[in-house]
């Protein structure tokens, strides 16, 4: 078995409405033209797919989300964006390879906006 990559990066939602509202209009992410009942599916200009799901229907317990790092040209112009559409975020951590600035989505699930360093 040769694993070659992820084929969707899922954050469990309590309102779907209002979290496609969030990342649809605060974040910008293209919704993709599939939508179903419980999801929403956003492909990225990188042809990844990050995906929105409420499990209300299936009986599963809500679980915060963390750990999914959206990559950006430039952190710090990116939480002065967020910012201005009032979301709450950090400022950007310069780490070793990359900086992070770590914030909350419309559901609770964690938020990070990534810079590689050339």
């Amino acid at each position: 078995m040769n694993i070659t990559g992820i084929d969707v990066h899922t954050y469990m939602v309590k309102d779907l409405s209002r979290a496609i509202a969030f990342y649809r209009d605060v974040l910008q992410l293209p919704l993709a033209p599939t939508i179903g009942e419980n999801g929403a599916e956003f492909e990225l200009p990188d042809g990844s797919t990050f995906e929105l799901w409420n499990p209300a229907e299936a009986n599963w317990p809500w679980e915060r989300g963390h750990g999914i790092m959206f990559a950006v040209a430039d952190a710090r112009e990116a939480v002065a964006e967020l910012r201005s559409r009032g979301v709450t975020i950090g400022d950007p951590m310069d780490n070793r390879m990359c900086f992070t600035a770590i914030g909350e989505d419309s559901e609770g699930n964690q938020l990070v906006i990534h810079q590689r360093k050339p």
